[in-house]
């Protein structure tokens, strides 16, 4: 009877181990997988991650502008003869996609002259030329310049809301992925989410970052990144700067300060970006004004392109100011940052 009752406890004692030991090795020979947590100042949703897709393409991304043409082009091809209401409806076409006013006059007066004299005879010779004519009006360098002796830096500036500091961000991960080494100035003081934000992209890209305190002096801070950036051998400084209001001269003064600050020895500014977001239209020309007289834009970032009707102002900033469209943006994807072509741009532009 006591064997009996041996026999039972050791039994139940190896029935209730047997789960427990599986579930151990279980452990020990398949641990379950941790999905990182992300911060929850990263960013997310599409922009979150890099998807490694092609870059974006103009072509397939200024719909909204291009319907603002394409009706006046159809139209156009489908005349037999060149009588006055052609240039009624190019001009309201054009206008409506923001080429402006100055622009608009000066191309299609040309024009008519070429169709008086013969030059141009139909249609789709004129649509031609008109091609022509906006592609001359683009064309320039677009790169971006860099130092032959100092450290190269790249200011950017622009008002709220446009998106200079994804902009940055954007830009050092090409440079770094291009093999430069990039320190990221955290030079908008007045934005604490700013700093944090190009804290995350120097984290995500692999730059460096150099940070000041909340209200802090935005000029000692890119001096800081300048002088940081010649100590360690990089290549690069990419300054962002407060979003500020064109029109306030004490603002655009301190805008004029950090300039004079990031030129100094070691530093040598080769890019003033002005970033504008292209939904603005017009407005965008004002601004580029205005940030030009103050601190010499050498070059504009256009922003969200792809979703606005009024990409004609890449044409109107350069045909007015003289200011090359360097760079746009056309999603929210790190590679959606491109290099501006003038000839994929107008080709897109009068797909009609």
């Amino acid at each position: 009877m006591v064997v009996l009752i041996v026999v039972v406890v050791v039994a139940c004692l190896l029935l209730a181990l047997i789960p427990r030991y599986i579930a151990m090795r279980g452990r020990t020979e398949a641990p379950p997988k941790r999905e990182p947590r992300p911060s929850p100042l990263a960013p997310t949703g599409p922009a979150a991650t890099s998807t490694g897709e092609a870059p974006a393409r103009i072509g397939d991304r200024i719909a909204k502008t291009r319907e603002r043409l394409a009706g006046a082009v159809r139209n156009l091809r489908a005349r037999s003869t060149l009588d006055g209401t052609v240039w009624d409806e190019l001009e309201e076409a054009l206008l409506s996609a923001d080429v402006g006013v100055g622009t608009t006059t000066a191309l299609l007066d040309g024009l008519r002259e070429r169709v008086t004299d013969g030059t141009i005879e139909g249609p789709d010779d004129l649509i031609d030329a008109l091609k022509a004519e906006v592609e001359a009006r683009l064309a320039g360098d677009r790169s971006l310049a860099t130092s032959a002796d100092g450290t190269t830096v790249w200011l950017f500036v622009g008002v709220n809301g446009v998106g200079k500091t994804t902009t940055i961000g954007k830009l050092a991960k090409r440079e770094v992925d291009a093999g430069k080494r990039v320190v990221l100035a955290a030079g908008d003081t007045f934005r604490a989410a700013a700093g944090e934000q190009l804290g995350i992209w120097a984290e995500r890209t692999g730059a460096d970052v150099v940070q000041g305190q909340a209200g802090g002096d935005p000029s000692s801070v890119v001096f800081d990144a300048v002088q940081r950036a010649a100590a360690r051998g990089a290549d690069l400084v990419l300054a962002d700067t407060a979003g500020r209001i064109h029109t306030k001269s004490n603002l655009m003064e301190e805008l004029r300060k950090v300039r004079r600050v990031a030129d100094r020895d070691p530093g040598e500014v080769t890019e003033v970006l002005l970033v504008l977001d292209a939904t603005t239209g017009q407005n965008g020309l004002i601004q580029a004004r205005q940030f030009t007289e103050a601190v010499d834009v050498t070059g504009v970032v256009l922003t969200k392109l792809d979703g606005s009707a009024r990409g004609g102002i890449v044409v109107a900033i350069q045909d007015d100011l003289g200011i090359p469209v360097k760079l746009v943006g056309l999603g929210e994807q790190a590679e959606d940052l491109i290099v501006f072509d003038p000839h994929e741009f107008v080709d897109a532009l009068f797909d009609g």
